[in-house]
């Protein structure tokens, strides 16, 4: 059974290894912990990814209290990144 993913429809984060052109490039990311919406995919570096054909998914999403968890999954058409006091943050986060 394949699962669709949402995707990261933008990501603003440059600093982040993974980033190219405002695209994330990992394969999946893993959004949050139970209080706050951070990227824990966000890794720092001077080598960026090299931009490919595709985009990165939302694998998991630990924030419980945003709107479009279900059950530890992303339910949100696609999601963009940014930065929110100096850390890389789901910007698509919703309080339910």
């Amino acid at each position: 059974m394949c699962i669709e993913m949402p995707v990261v429809t933008k990501c603003v984060v440059n600093e982040c290894a993974y980033n190219a052109s405002n695209s994330c490039h990992a394969r999946a990311i893993t959004i949050g912990d139970e209080h706050q919406p951070g990227c824990d995919t966000f890794m720092a570096g001077s080598h960026h990814a090299k931009p490919h054909g595709q985009i990165a998914g939302i694998g998991a999403c630990k924030t419980v209290g945003c709107k479009f968890n279900d059950d530890l999954e992303c339910m949100a058409e696609g999601i963009q990144v940014g930065i929110v006091k100096n850390e890389a943050n789901c910007m698509t986060f919703a309080l339910r």
